[in-house]
């Protein structure tokens, strides 16, 4: 069973509340010798070095007071002493030898009856403690130092010793009692004028009331906390409150300005030599990164804080940042790398006894393994988290491992254990009043019971997830459980309800989605079942015979994972306008998107609130932008467009296929589904196929059809004709077309079907039909030729560049004969080779050409194409390369062909990415009518020949398609393995 809901926390890390550490200054009168004004002078210099953070050489000035001072039996003198040198450990790390001076002195203040020096030293002992974390400990000695301050009237102490039990009771979660402790320091500092205690009691009553959820209160105290500091010239401070201002403004999910806030912390941190603060802010501006999809920059960051934090011995620090790059690395699906991180920073974490931290960690590690599919290995880890979690009294964090070890055998088959362990986790989130996780958990207990085929215990437990979802605004809890309830009532035969709740389900998804950033799209569509819900819906609109509806969801997506690599890349449209508001909606989005990942940590009433308020504006936003320019409209489709209408615009003589799986859903038949289109009629024939051997074959086909010396591809090319143009033959024969036009997406899209062999009639479908493909059924893809150009071209001539940079690798000579015989093939054509084949001429000399013809290399891979030396999504010139997310600035509106011929792409066997097709649609939106390209590297003289067949083809006055179909036609008789020939396919328009 698919696992709906791993927690995995990433460990933010910021400024602690800052402690007043207390000393107590040299009082005594008039010295009696000169041994004696020796001691006070070394005594004095070490306070000065102290204060200068010179704390090495302040121990070496201060090391032979205390036997001075027994000499002299001046037990005063020795407490002082002891007590700053106890002080210099301490802010050096040195935390036990610090307990060592501090406990020496005590009993000389007692001794002496020095209550103000004894009340000192016991607050300085409890921050030990404190910053040890032993914080009952902590809480025994400040509470033993509070009645002293009083009795000596002694207000400052007094104040700064209330704001320390405030701290320890905030770091205890106990915030209420924090509060009261911190709102009797506040009036005292002010009462003593000591603005820059009263600045720290008002920086961790902020702390605080974040912690609470109350941001806007933490920001409140933020705000008087920052000119105080200011005021004194605590440059520490103002960049602490800077710092935590910015992370209340990251919980809200307002990224850009928790940035600035840490932008204006980090050179006041560096100016003051706090290089743990720097530390902090770096790993804090990372995480930011990292929620708003950045990840590359957010490793960044956290590279430069992990130095840091190990250069000043802050272990915690390192393990936080080590466990948040180890996270970065998991939402990037680099498991191994995730491993590695998560496991360097368990070590510290156990080291500095973080046993909070350690249950989150090793909860991580577990949801790497269950993802790995390694899940004994996920069980051990999860089962060492949740003794921890217990013992630190984390039941948050305990339902959150009960709820992930019941995934687990979930998957594992073990449906009664995975329910034992749902049901443990449900009543925990019910008492921390967490209403997201209880209805994860509901959501998977339905889910198991759908497995145990007890159909209505599953959908009543899907109803009691549903209301808890949409109180706290998880909208993708929403469409899941929408989804889940549609697949139950499709499985028990009740279509219209199954359809209802498909539909909306998926129109949550896909609002959702378009606001995504960049690489959390996938992760969006894996976590959130969207590829099943999709596959359910359409199969259940087919059965009902609701084949135009059925299209319509079909086509939706097929854009929607266009529009997807169009943002991906960031494509870029011709209209200032558009862009400007493309901007900033996607600003927009960004804080959305973030407002939603805190949904699993912040419990607030007002959080799911303010998503619902911003969701509104985001997609109202979205529905304006639309209307207002249509070229940018299917970036933010969400209603499926009418098929009859655009089936309208299919050209006469041309059939058009869509093959969709339907496969992979728990309870429905393994189908692929063929809608089969011509002008304004469309039908749908249905096949049975087993997707582990389908996948297979399609697998195995790629990689034959790639090696020249395989000849196993006729065998598995038949495989495949006959599960995918077979069942369709007699249909298509029958309408008689002049163009078969094909929509491949998913696992067909880098499949060349020209290719597939007819083993009964003994021929390549390229030799029954002109193919061509789409890369989605619209207006744009189906608009007529008739079209009037703003700018006149030339029709019968090409503008050809070829081999733009003649040194090694990235040398083409084949190139240069390729594009020359073009002009010798159509004579008003203009060539541009070697130097001249620049973007800057391509730019200027575009505009007058219906036939673009690039023979220059471009990557087109998921990865830089480094035999080559390209970035990805780039085609290379002369001068410089070009970004193909800018074709929309080129002016191409009115061109017939785009014509790519020395591209690589890759051909990925696992099926990821958009390929080529992705790259036709993004010349199509820029306004060319179609582009030819490769789907694999061909040597030069097999490129040169097809291009050249093509063009005297065209010449002769053959459509694209029937040129294309015949160049081909002339490689197959001369017996050339589909290596040669299969690769090069049209994409649009195909007249």
């Amino acid at each position: 069973m698919k696992k709906i809901f791993t927690s995995l926390f990433a460990v933010g890390v910021y400024l602690t509340p800052i402690t007043v550490m207390l000393m107590a200054q040299p009082t005594w009168g008039q010295t009696q010798n000169s041994r004696s004004q020796e001691a006070e002078k070394l005594l004095e210099q070490g306070i000065k070095l102290t204060q200068q953070q010179e704390h090495q050489k302040a121990i070496q000035i201060l090391q032979p007071v205390p036997t001075m001072a027994q000499e002299l039996k001046d037990q005063k003198l020795e407490a002082t002493t002891l007590l700053w040198l106890g002080f210099n450990y301490d802010d050096l790390g040195e935390k036990q030898k610090a307990l060592d001076f501090y406990n020496q002195a005590l009993p000389l203040y007692r001794a002496v009856g020095d209550r103000a020096g004894e009340a000192t030293t016991l607050n300085n002992i409890g921050a030990v403690y404190d910053d040890l974390g032993e914080k009952q400990k902590a809480l025994d000695f400040y509470n033993q130092a509070l009645p002293l301050y009083r009795a000596v009237g002694d207000r400052a102490g007094e104040a700064t010793t209330l704001n320390n039990i405030g701290r320890v009771y905030s770091a205890l979660g106990e915030k209420q009692k924090a509060l009261d402790f911190y709102n009797q320091a506040l009036p005292l500092f002010r009462a003593v004028g000591d603005r820059a205690g009263e600045a720290t009691t008002l920086n961790n009553i902020g702390r605080v009331y974040s912690a609470l959820g109350e941001k806007q209160k933490a920001l409140d105290f933020y705000n008087q906390a920052l000119p105080l500091f200011r005021a004194v010239g605590d440059r520490a401070g103002e960049a602490t409150t800077l710092n935590n201002i910015g992370r209340v403004y990251s919980a809200l999910g307002e990224k850009q300005k928790a940035l600035d806030f840490y932008n204006q912390a980090l050179p006041l941190f560096r100016a003051v030599g706090d290089r743990a603060g720097e530390a902090t802010t770096l790993n804090n501006i990372g995480l930011v990164y990292s929620a708003l999809g950045e990840k590359q920059k957010a490793l960044d960051f956290y590279n430069q804080a992990l130095p840091l934090f190990r250069a000043v011995g802050d272990r915690a620090g390192e393990a936080t940042t080590l466990n948040n790059i180890g996270r970065v690395y998991d939402d990037l699906g680099e498991k191994q790398k995730a491993l590695e991180f998560y496991n360097q920073a368990l070590p510290l974490i156990r080291a500095v006894g973080d046993r909070t931290g350690e249950a989150r960690t090793l909860n991580n590690i577990g949801g790497v393994y269950s993802d790995l599919g390694e899940k004994q290995k996920a069980l051990e880890f999860y089962n060492q988290a949740l003794p921890l979690w217990q013992a630190v009294g984390d039941r948050a964090g305990e339902a959150t491992t009960l709820n992930n070890i019941g995934g687990v055998y979930d998957d594992l088959g073990e449906k009664q254990k995975a329910l034992e362990f749902y049901n443990q986790a449900l009543p925990l989130w019910q008492a921390v009043g967490d209403r997201a996780g209880e209805a994860t958990t509901l959501n998977n207990i339905g889910r198991v019971y759908f497995a145990l085929g007890e159909k209505q215990k599953a959908l009543d437990f899907y109803n009691q997830a549903l209301p808890l979802i949409h109180a706290v605004g998880d909208r993708a809890g929403e469409a899941i459980t929408l989804g889940n309830i549609g697949v139950l009532f499709q499985s028990t035969n009740r279509p219209t309800q199954a359809i209802t709740n498909l539909e909306q389900s998926l129109k949550i998804s896909l609002e959702m989605r378009r606001g995504l950033q960049r690489e959390n799209r996938q992760k969006f569509l894996q976590q959130n079942g969207g590829s099943a819900i999709s596959t359910a819906l359409v199969d259940v609109l087919i059965n009902q015979k609701k084949y135009a509806q059925a299209f319509e969801w079909v086509n939706l997506f097929t854009t929607a994972d266009l529009a997807d690599y169009t943002r991906l890349i960031n494509a870029k449209v011709a209209n200032p306008e558009a862009q400007q508001s493309l901007n900033d909606w996607s600003k927009k989005n960004q804080q959305l998107e973030a407002l939603r990942q805190q949904l699993q940590s912040d419990q607030s009433e007002s959080l799911p609130q303010q998503i619902r308020q911003l969701e509104a504006q985001v997609y109202s936003e979205a529905e304006t932008i639309s209307r207002r320019f249509p070229e940018v409209a299917e970036l933010f489709e969400t209603t499926p467009a009418d098929i009859k209408n655009l089936t309208s615009f299919i050209p006469a003589g041309t059939v058009i296929v869509q093959p969709v799986l339907l496969t992979d859903v728990r309870d429905m038949p393994n189908n692929v589904a063929f809608f089969i289109f011509t002008k304004g009629e469309l039908s749908v024939i249905k096949k049975s196929i087993e997707p582990t051997k389908f996948n297979k074959l399609i697998s195995d086909y790629l990689n034959q059809v790639q090696d020249e010396s395989d000849s196993d591809y006729l065998e598995t090319g038949s495989e495949l004709y006959n599960t995918l143009i077979r069942p369709i033959e007699d249909k298509i024969k029958a309408l008689s077309p002049k163009q078969l036009s094909i929509i491949a997406t998913g696992k067909l899209r880098h499949l060349p079907f020209e290719s597939l062999y007819d083993s009964k009639t003994k021929q390549f479908l390229i030799e029954k039909y002109p193919v061509n493909y789409l890369t989605r059924i619209s207006n744009n893809s189906l608009q007529s030729l008739a079209t009037q150009n703003a700018i006149s071209r030339k029709s019968q001539a090409v503008l050809a560049f070829g081999n733009p940079v003649t040194s090694d690798p990235q040398n083409l000579p084949g190139a240069e004969l390729e594009v020359t015989k073009i002009k010798e093939i159509l004579p008003d054509s203009e060539v541009y080779i070697n130097k001249k084949a620049s973007l800057e001429n391509f730019k200027s000399q575009a505009l007058r050409f219906s036939f673009l013809h690039l023979a220059t290399h471009g990557c087109f891979q998921t990865e830089d194409c480094k035999k080559v030396k390209l970035k990805t999504n780039t085609l290379l010139f002369a001068d410089k390369s070009l970004d193909i997310a800018d074709a929309a600035l080129l002016g191409l509106q009115g061109t017939q062909l785009i014509t790519l011929s020395a591209c690589q792409t890759a051909v990925d066997t696992n099926f990821n990415g958009a390929g080529i097709t992705g790259v036709a649609y993004i010349f199509e939106r820029a306004g060319a009518k179609a582009v030819m390209a490769s789907l694999w590297a061909v040597d030069d003289e097999a490129t040169q020949l097809l291009m050249v067949d093509f063009y005297q083809n065209l010449k002769l006055g053959m459509t694209k398609g029937e040129a294309l179909q015949k160049a081909k036609l002339k490689l197959i008789a001369d017996h050339r393995h589909p290596f040669y020939w299969s690769p090069f396919v049209l994409i649009g328009d195909a007249r």
